[in-house]
């Protein structure tokens, strides 16, 4: 009979070699239908060397999806490399646990542009029975397009963290590279910049006074229209310029109605911002006599400002057990905006969020993932947007916003879910951070 030394020698090693194999053996399909496809690649993964397993070459099936697959130049594009079918099963009759697994990997870029995108994953799968198949993964990352033409996207190296008993990696290379293309968008040249600019001879005048219009940036031999506009509507003060060999206009505009706040300058048959210019601010100023036995009732309205509220100052999240790997949960409180400066600009609400401490641990900031919602009040001019699902983090993510508009402003309610990945064996107790909400 062995020594008990090298009898518990023998059950490490087969449990070590276990996990090792078990992140090795690639993964199953996840992602959204659309044109990428599954493609199918030999590869070449080598466990801890302390494992005392040989290196296992296989055949790793994987997907890259993106979340845009016409962007332009300059756009930043999300890509998710997802290895799909395994390589093989558990060979042990151990199990191995869930939350153990932390994957990286490159995704690499060809034709109109080359390179590297890296990813990653979470540190979540589902526990592995022994002899059991092994779980998929997925790996998420962005790159920012920088040349216009067909770009193609194929799977690359990956690697396997483990965080079981050891910390271990098991990097799997492509053995032929550059592994199949699997996904390929193809980029749009940016449209050219808009440089229409006018100014204007006078900032105010009475009504029915011709205001003289000078412009650079247009299409040379454009029709260009001279119009009054009264916020996002078109008032009847029109009048028309031809432009010079050099794109240069000069006019003049009757401006008579009593709500025009400016004037623009357009191409074509209705106003469009991207062959427009202005508007440029204009006051009419309505000096006509008051007539006999009449009265000139006259109001002001008041602009006001940004500001905020929330429901409360503390949330409570769901409580999760040692071991057990479960996400702690709970709902932000709601918080309220309203926008009453009655000007053009819109806003943008953002958090971030501390380390969570607690008893001689923490939970690190990026471990807090939020899902944003966001309600427009009737009658708002704007429409709130809810920011995306992510991580918070320390560096913070955008939980709501409104565009900027002609005519801008309104109240309205933005909330979260919260979810904080809570490590499988943080030592019990409680743990707080602070979420810090900035409206700008």
């Amino acid at each position: 009979m062995g020594s008990p030394r090298r009898s518990r020698r023998r059950r490490w090693a087969s449990l070590l070699g276990a996990t090792a194999l078990a992140v090795t053996a690639g993964g199953a399909l996840a992602g959204p239908a659309g044109a990428a496809v599954n493609v199918e690649f030999p590869t070449h993964c080598v466990p801890p060397p302390f494992a005392g397993l040989p290196p296992i070459d296989g055949t790793t099936t994987a997907r890259i999806t993106v979340d845009n697959t016409s962007p332009e130049v300059g756009d930043t594009v999300a890509v998710t490399y997802t290895v799909v079918t395994p390589a093989a099963n558990n060979p042990t009759a151990l199990d191995l646990p869930a939350d153990i697994m932390t994957p990286t990997g490159l995704v690499t870029l060809g034709g109109a542009q080359t390179g590297n995108v890296t990813v990653a994953g979470p540190r979540s799968n589902p526990p592995v029975p022994g002899l059991g198949a092994f779980p998929s993964f997925s790996m998420t990352g962005t790159f920012t397009v920088t040349s216009p033409g067909a770009i193609t996207l194929s799977p690359g190296d990956y690697n396997i963290h483990t965080s079981y008993i050891l910390e271990l990696d098991t990097p799997c290379t492509v053995i032929n590279p550059p592994a199949p293309v699997s996904e390929t968008i193809t980029a749009a040249a940016n449209p050219p910049a808009n440089t229409r600019a006018i100014s204007l001879g006078s900032a105010s005048g009475a009504p029915g006074a011709a205001v003289a219009v000078t412009g650079s940036g247009f299409t040379p031999g454009a029709t260009v229209t001279l119009a009054g506009r009264s916020g996002a509507t078109q008032t009847a003060d029109t009048a028309s310029v031809v432009a010079n060999g050099q794109g240069n206009i000069s006019g003049s505009l009757v401006v008579s109605d009593l709500t025009t706040t400016g004037v623009v300058a357009y191409e074509g048959s209705a106003w469009d911002s991207a062959v427009g210019a202005g508007p440029v601010t204009y006051v009419v100023i309505d000096n006509q006599p008051i007539p006999e036995d009449s009265q000139k009732l006259t109001t002001a309205v008041r602009a006001g400002i940004l500001s905020m509220s929330q429901a409360g100052d503390a949330v409570t999240m769901s409580t999760v057990d040692v071991g057990s790997g479960q996400p702690s949960t709970g709902a932000l409180n709601a918080v309220t905006v309203k926008d009453f400066r009655g000007g053009p600009a819109g806003w943008s609400l953002t958090g971030k969020v501390t380390d969570f401490s607690g008893p001689g641990a923490k939970i690190t900031a990026d471990k807090l993932s939020w899902t944003p919602a966001c309600t427009t009040k009737a009658g708002s001019p704007s429409t709130c947007q809810a920011g995306s699902p992510g991580v918070v983090g320390s560096t913070g993510a955008t939980l709501a916003s409104t565009p900027d508009a002609t005519v801008a402003g309104g109240e309205f309610t933005a909330n979260a879910g919260l979810s904080l990945d809570v490590p499988a064996f943080t030592p019990a107790g409680t743990y707080s951070g602070i979420l810090t909400l900035t409206l700008s």
